[in-house]
């Protein structure tokens, strides 16, 4: 019972991380840009720049996960990302400067990479210790869950003023960040399980992880134009006007169960076909809006980029953490550096692009192409370096 316990309330701080760490601190953005629009005069080229920017702060902290070998050091820098998740909410409705709003999505940007990964890199090896399914449908089940979260309490606070918004976020955000503090035990540095099994890491090959850049670059570019103006996209339809918050929340209670759906769906399947599924699904979900602008294709839209997104991102990630179970983070944010680095540039392209055309539909089809771009190297990757995720694809022992 005591290890059930114990696994409950790590992988509960791990949502509660999550929660604040990226749908507060980060996907509250999206849902906020319109209301910022109407309210502040946020422009769409500004809109556009602040999600850039965010994602440089994203790429600081893949590069710091990469870097920083130590688990004693990587724990101080997760729980300091919940001090500057919470801290850069509240910047948010402090001040309508737009260089404050800037030094806030940078820093918000840093605390969501602390938080996803060097999070999720702690919580994998702490399971990895103790025997448990080196799964993390869970854990990556806090970012949907976030979303319906946030999207409920912007709906339920539409008669506050923009920067009470954000205020009212971080008082939440405050409360969500003492359970993912107290409840991720410190780490342990033993290169050993709590029965006295060594811990190996297995790298793999080169062209495996030269290929699997590029396919989770592709998701990048696939990603960050939803992420970022969804909710702006379906607000822009004339037709659709003041719809964005439904499919923000539908988005949400796609993603919540989705990560522990793609678990299975990896167990049955094959971490590679099931990669394969989602790219697929995901290319779809992502151009819908541009192909039909009516609300069910928004929503529609909504849901295939919601379930698919965090799959995506919990098939990667705990594939990177199985290679490595004593420094999961490594990998994990090697591969993050990778799909950040479109992420800094695409929000902009399409905030000028939906600047000169009135509409973000080139920015979807751009999206949406690199994912099935991505979907390609994954088919390389099942041709002729599959090999490397042999031992990722055996049945794993409960303890």
């Amino acid at each position: 019972m005591g290890r059930v316990n114990s696994r409950f309330k790590v992988l509960a701080s791990g949502v509660f991380c999550l929660v604040l760490t990226m749908s507060i601190a980060r996907f509250a953005y999206t849902p906020m840009i319109p209301i910022m629009f109407e309210q502040v005069g946020l422009t769409k080229v500004l809109a556009g720049w602040l999600a850039t920017i965010n994602y440089i702060g994203y790429m600081l902290g893949a590069l710091t996960a990469t870097l920083v070998g130590s688990l004693v050091v990587k724990d101080r820098i997760y729980r300091a990302g919940l001090l500057l998740a919470v801290m850069t909410t509240f910047m948010m409705g402090l001040s309508d400067n737009p260089w404050v709003w800037a030094f806030s999505r940078f820093i918000a940007g840093f605390s969501t990479a602390a938080g996803l990964l060097i999070g999720a890199g702690l919580m994998l090896n702490w399971l990895i210790r103790h025997q448990h399914r080196s799964e993390m449908g869970i854990h990556f089940a806090g970012i949907g869950l976030g979303i319906v979260l946030v999207a409920m309490l912007l709906e339920w606070s539409t008669q506050l003023a923009w920067s009470e918004q954000w205020l009212f976020l971080g008082c939440i955000g405050v409360v969500f960040a003492v359970p993912a503090w107290r409840w991720l035990p410190v780490p342990d540095t033993k290169g050993v399980t709590e029965t006295g099994q060594r811990l190996d890491d297995k790298p793999p090959s080169k062209l495996f992880l030269r290929l699997m850049l590029v396919v989770y670059f592709c998701a990048g570019f696939g990603f960050v134009i939803s992420a970022t103006y969804i909710v702006a996209i379906v607000e822009n339809q004339p037709a659709l006007k003041g719809q964005g918050g439904i499919a923000f929340l539908i988005l949400g209670l796609s993603a919540a169960p989705a990560c522990i759906a793609w678990d299975l769906i990896s167990r049955k399947t094959g971490v590679l076909n099931a990669l394969l599924l989602a790219y697929l699904i995901h290319a779809v979900g992502i151009v819908l809006p541009a192909i039909n602008d009516t609300l069910l294709f928004a929503l529609l839209s909504a849901s295939l980029y919601g379930f698919t997104f965090v799959g995506i991102v919990s098939i990667v990630l705990t594939m990177a953490g199985r290679f490595y179970p004593t420094k999961p983070a490594k990998l994990m944010g090697m591969l993050t550096m990778s799909y950040g680095v479109p992420q800094i540039v695409a929000p902009t392209i399409a905030g000028y692009l939906a600047g000169s055309t009135g509409d973000y539909n080139a920015s979807l089809f751009m999206a949406s192409g690199f994912v099935l771009a991505g979907f390609c190297v994954i088919l390389a990757i099942k041709k002729w370096a599959a090999g490397d995720i042999f031992l990722l694809e055996q049945p794993v022992k409960k303890p």
